[in-house]
């Protein structure tokens, strides 16, 4: 049997074949209905598939909403910083006034 592949003529009948499927189910059952079995073939999928779903779950929720870091301020730091910063201020009004002259 030759690989099932994407580009492949066997992949191309099957894709063709699941959407005939779909139309199918969508003209006779409805839209909803449709939506419905999909949701609930995915799920069964899920179950069948997933060994550790607590893991799982877990994992693709944190892909989605990650973890807030907590961020610890260090306030020495932070005040040393703004004096710092509040230093060189004048150096550079004194140099923008310098140059207006």
């Amino acid at each position: 049997m030759k690989e099932f592949k994407r580009g492949t003529p066997a992949y191309g009948a099957a894709l063709g074949a699941l959407f005939v499927v779909i139309g199918a189910l969508l003209l006779t059952i409805g839209f909803w209905k449709t939506l419905l079995l999909a949701a609930l073939f995915a799920l069964g999928y899920f179950l069948g598939t997933v060994n550790n779903k607590g893991e799982f779950l877990r994992e693709a929720a944190n892909r989605v909403i990650p973890q807030k870091q907590p961020s610890v301020i260090d306030f020495r730091q932070e005040v040393a910083r703004e004096q710092e910063q509040q230093a060189e201020q004048p150096e550079e009004q004194n140099a923008v006034r310098e140059e207006e002259e």
